[in-house]
């Protein structure tokens, strides 16, 4: 079993969860930053100027790739929307390059982030690991980011594909500025409310890479969704409910949200209704299945 992992993007929401938890269970943890860090263990790589100091792979059994530039922190322009894209599928290209460089490594596994952006926008409609991609700048994003990631296996690795959801955590993420209109007793549903929101907590995140890290028999893609999704309209509420505050009747309207957010307004008006059942089959039990539960852990205390 590996016992030394790589990991990428590990000073974000995900990653330094996931760095707590793989060292409580005594692996041993390199990480890749863009910035000089003091801990032991810590690298630097540069992803558009393709440089990488190749030590980050000594002795490293599997790569958790995390890295990515934030989809809706900033404005989507053409020069953006290349970062967003570039920041994944370059970063990949970049660890590839300095495996291949590395005729003494020992790397078995990558395991690499997605998102369930991949299959677009689908109403209603089921989406399984055997759903079509689909349309829009995140769809494209998403296929050309697996697509890079695929590149693992010309290298004889096992490659494992994340289709994350929405991490729900207290201090960072979607949910902070998902509960800040609540808490000002301005809380809405947005659009129509009807779309689906594939949520998860962030135990249940950092859970589901280390299954992936331990479970030789996962390959392939994976949708990291609490097995029963919820609309927006349900998660609005139920954030409100855990808050004790009202919601209102009216829903925030599309047209304002594309106002505020231009084109980003799509990543929030987008409907996943993502299944579970793949990663159900591959033997993750997951810590909470309902997200009442799942709040009512992240407001404790």
């Amino acid at each position: 079993m590996a016992k030394k992992i790589l990991i990428t993007g590990a000073t974000g929401l995900v990653g330094s969860s996931l760095k707590k938890l793989l060292l409580s269970k005594n692996y041993e943890v390199n990480t890749l930053s863009r910035k000089p860090e003091k801990e032991a263990n810590a690298y630097q790589w540069d992803v558009y100027k393709q440089e990488i100091d190749s030590r980050c792979l000594d002795g490293v059994d599997a790569i958790i790739h995390l890295a990515g530039e934030g989809v809706v922190d900033k404005k989507w322009t053409a020069e953006r929307k290349q970062q967003i894209i570039d920041s994944r599928v370059k970063s990949t290209a970049l660890l590839y390059k300095a495996i291949a460089e590395n005729k003494n490594h020992q790397i078995k596994t990558f395991i690499s982030a997605s998102a369930v952006g991949y299959y677009g926008d689908c109403g209603d409609e089921i989406l399984t690991e055997d759903s079509p991609n689909g349309f829009g700048f995140l769809a494209d994003c998403c296929q050309l980011w697996e697509n890079s990631v695929d590149e693992g296996k010309k290298h004889s690795l096992r490659v494992v594909k994340i289709r994350t959801g929405i991490v729900l955590a207290k201090d960072g993420g979607a949910l902070p500025p998902l509960a800040l209109p609540v808490k000002l007793f301005a809380g809405a549903a947005i659009g129509t409310g009807k779309q689906w929101v594939p949520w998860l907590h962030i135990d249940d995140m950092t859970g589901i890479y280390l299954e992936a890290l331990e479970n030789i028999k996962m390959a392939g893609s994976y949708n990291a969704c609490a097995p029963f999704p919820v609309t927006n309209k349900g998660l609005t509420k139920a954030i409100a409910k855990e808050l004790g505050r009202p919601v209102w009747p009216i829903n925030v309207p599309k047209k304002a949200l594309e106002i505020i957010m231009g084109e980003r307004a799509d990543a929030i008006l987008m409907s996943n209704n993502t299944s579970a059942q793949k990663l159900l089959d591959a033997g993750y039990i997951f810590k909470f299945t309902q997200i009442q539960d799942a709040l009512k852990n992240i407001y404790k205390g």
